[in-house]
């Protein structure tokens, strides 16, 4: 999944802001 595209789960949040372990992926 990208860094910056919208949770799969349509909450339209940055990865990151959604799963809130995605900011490794930066």
């Amino acid at each position: 999944m990208g860094r910056n595209e919208p949770c799969p789960y349509g909450s339209g949040k940055k990865f990151k802001q959604c799963h809130g372990r995605a900011d490794r992926l930066h």
